[in-house]
């Protein structure tokens, strides 16, 4: 006789309104017990996806204090067969394809980022394993969702999303967050170099910091988390995070949900596209870097990057004026996963958690809501949340945050740029990182680099200021009141 499931914590209806009301990371615990996709270990995956050819990220496990990023990591393709072979330690006994020209001891390897819709095109019952209906959205499931399948140390370099909010389901294995909130971005010291559509990154090793060059990272807050096997960790929008795979074989599964602002956050994308091919789209004396994402399928042209933009903002202002006349703003739902989408979409709102600071609601922590907590900055201590932890989550804690989505808003980014020079990373000493150095007396030299020019252009302020002004340009132009 089968052992009964266990109820659920909350409903679908109580956990989507907890998401709306949640200012910080929160881990749920208990609301996936009767998910067929626990059962997504990597040898379950490997049978069902038999020869299938998956890409795998592979990066050395040396420690540096510069993060590792995609653009300098080497690349395979392999089943993953070959792939689980290889963590056993089997190169010689048994086939471990392309993964025989790399050490396990001294590489990890990470199949980051990969579509479920298209890992299984031809399974599609996986995509009904998954199951965010449970959390208040009706319809997604796994065809909405990603997969990542990682060994230890495998992770993915500090950077925040500029769209939605993210659930994060582990499956196999335990990864360990780290997480900063939005008003920490200058304490990040944010870059889009290496480029790739809404993600920025953070020059910061963020676990071997070098406070020489980023003193103002020993101000930021740091929230740790190591994810438990059935456990979902909910990230708020525009939280920074680097993530780690602690345990020999990670498996997750992630969804981002769009939000509402995500159609402002779309144009800001769509400038910061313009403006980083125009200036890195041809090579000159000081650009030679490899700045592509390989995420990236490559450079567009300059006109359809401006098609992309006027795209964006007439989506953006057809949403407003909607808003405006208190009209319904549901659209069919673009299937498309939320995390990278400049095209100029109008996302459907059916899936949005913005908070409503309105409403009277207590965040129910607990045994089965967990919030994560601020760590001290020198702190190595890492907290385990597992169904037995009694220590509930105030609401007080990491209260700042509650700001953190309206100071990425376009007005409060005009405030940030006054009297905020400096903490903001536009500083001359910050703009000039990176600047050779003077080969006569060993100083640093005055001249203003390629990629200096393009840090201060497509800073996270820079870039919300420019937003505002071209929607303000464009709902002047078309006879609408521009929004504040």
């Amino acid at each position: 006789m089968a052992a009964p499931v266990a109820s659920k914590p909350f409903s679908a209806g109580d956990t989507r309104r907890i998401l709306r009301h949640l200012q910080q990371p929160a881990v749920f615990v208990n609301a996936t017990c009767d998910w067929p996709a626990l059962r997504w270990t990597a040898e379950h995956l490997s049978v069902c996806l038999g020869d299938k050819l998956v890409r795998f990220r592979l990066g050395r496990k040396e420690e540096t204090n510069t993060p590792l990023f995609e653009t300098q990591c080497s690349y395979v393709e392999a089943t993953l067969g070959h792939f689980l072979n290889w963590t056993r330690g089997q190169s010689r006994t048994k086939d471990v394809g392309p993964f025989s020209e790399f050490s396990h001891s001294e590489y990890w390897a990470y199949a980051d980022y990969k579509y479920i819709a298209l890992l299984f095109q031809d399974q599609s019952s996986m995509f009904e394993d998954v199951r965010w209906s449970d959390f208040g959205f009706e319809g997604r499931d796994g065809r909405d969702s990603t997969l990542w399948i990682g060994t230890e140390g495998a992770n993915t370099p500090c950077h925040l999303d500029s769209y939605g909010c993210n659930l994060v389901l582990q499956v196999q294995g335990r990864k360990r967050w780290h997480l900063f909130p939005p008003e920490d971005t200058s304490t990040l010291y944010p870059t889009r170099i290496p480029y790739e559509e809404s993600s920025v990154f953070s020059q910061v090793d963020v676990l071997r910091p070098d406070l020489s060059r980023f003193p103002d990272f020993h101000g930021a807050r740091v929230h740790v988390v190591t994810l438990q096997p059935g456990q979902v960790l909910y990230v708020p929008r525009h939280w920074w995070h680097y993530v780690e795979s602690v345990d020999s074989v990670t498996v997750s599964v992630n969804s981002w949900i769009e939000l509402e602002a995500d159609d402002v956050a779309r144009v800001g994308e769509a400038v910061t596209k313009a403006v980083v091919c125009a200036l890195k789209g041809r090579r000159s004396d000081d650009n030679t870097d490899d700045w592509l994402n390989p995420t990236e399928e490559g450079v567009a042209s300059h006109n359809e990057n401006m098609q992309y933009l006027n795209l964006a903002i007439a989506a953006c202002a057809q949403t407003q004026e909607v808003v405006c006349r208190g009209e319904p703003t549901w659209e069919p739902r673009d299937m498309r996963p939320a995390k990278r989408d400049s095209s100029g979409q109008i996302r459907a709102k059916n899936s949005d958690v913005t908070r409503d600071p309105s409403a009277s609601f207590s965040v129910p922590y607990g045994p089965h809501l967990v919030s994560v907590r601020c760590r001290q900055d020198d702190s190595t201590e890492t907290r385990d949340v597992t169904p037995k932890d009694p220590e509930v989550g105030s609401q007080e804690e990491g209260g700042d945050s509650s700001a953190a989505a309206q100071k990425t808003e376009p007005a409060a980014a005009v405030a940030s740029l006054r009297g905020k020079r400096d903490r903001a990373g536009l500083s001359q000493r910050d703009c000039a990182d990176g600047a050779s150095e003077d080969s006569s007396e060993g100083s640093r030299d005055s001249i203003i680099t390629t990629n200096d020019l393009l840090e201060c252009l497509v800073h996270p302020d820079v870039i919300a200021r420019v937003t505002e002004l071209l929607l303000k340009r464009h709902m002047g132009s078309h006879g609408t009141a521009a929004q504040p």
